[in-house]
């Protein structure tokens, strides 16, 4: 299904080396001039173009981004909405990412090898604390969710959606990151630790406890997250995720020592010694 879904996605994405000469540019020669090459190029080049701060694209910028008429633009444009790949608001006279990246956002974090090695050990967390229990990823700006388990046994479980993006400074994964990331790999946190003095010391006490518990308690839900290790760089932030009167803040909880257990584990399976 996934190769023919791919071969009708090339096949509706314009040639346009055979129409117009602002198609015949330098890449033009050889292989690489190949109509195929340069209509992946182009639409590679446009879903790239979209980001967490520029969710949204005008025709006007994409046809700037690619270079070329705003009629080939537009062409581009149709042939990825056909394939969901992005998605089209006539009100705002705007495009976004269309639904069909999720799926392939989740494959490709699928194949992450965290995600397989850490199944196991999510599923055991999930018997000890019959919470539900999420692994997280930092992405370059933010976490996000790579993989979930609610098996819990309660009659009412937290459900979280795989691809969800979290603050990286409100969620307690994203305290996680900027306790053990470089700086480098964090440029907006020195603009948040300015506004913010007591995200400061929250990081802190993260970096000595090994847990962030201290993550604002939303629609009655609390968060718990420890970072998971792969030799000395974080890799993943574990988490259980459930009532505030289910999960307590206090360190020594049973569900936080089973938590920052299981992290560890896991991070010894990763090659941590």
């Amino acid at each position: 299904m996934t190769e023919v879904r791919e071969e009708a996605v090339l096949m509706s994405l314009p040639a346009p080396a055979a129409t117009t000469a602002e198609d015949h540019g330098p890449e033009g020669a050889g292989e690489r001039g190949a109509p195929a090459i340069q209509a992946v190029d182009r639409a590679a080049a446009i879903l790239a173009a979209f980001t967490p701060q520029r969710p949204y694209l005008t025709l006007n910028e994409i046809t700037a981004i690619l270079g070329t008429s705003k009629a080939t633009a537009h062409r581009y444009t149709k042939a990825l909405r056909s394939a969901d790949l992005l998605r089209y608001d006539p009100r705002e006279s705007v495009y976004s990412l269309g639904p069909q990246l999720m799926s392939l956002a989740a494959a490709a974090r699928a194949a992450l090898p965290v995600v397989k090695i850490a199944e196991p050990f999510m599923e055991k967390l999930v018997r000890k604390v019959d919470e539900t229990v999420v692994l997280s990823v930092w992405d370059g700006e933010s976490p996000i969710v790579v993989a979930t388990n609610d098996s819990t046994d309660r009659i009412a479980r937290v459900s979280v959606r795989l691809g969800a993006r979290l603050s990286p400074t409100a969620s307690a994964q994203g305290r996680v990151f900027c306790a053990y990331l470089s700086p480098e790999e964090l440029p907006m946190l020195s603009r948040e630790l300015r506004a913010d003095p007591e995200l400061a010391l929250e990081i802190e006490t993260i970096r000595e406890s090994h847990v962030s518990v201290k993550s604002p308690i939303v629609n009655g839900l609390r968060t718990v997250a420890a970072p998971v290790f792969q030799a000395d760089r974080v890799v993943a932030a574990l988490a259980v995720i459930a009532a505030s009167t289910s999960v307590p803040a206090d360190e020594d909880s049973a569900q936080i020592r089973e938590l920052t257990a299981t992290a560890r584990d896991l991070s010894a399976a990763l090659g941590r010694s």
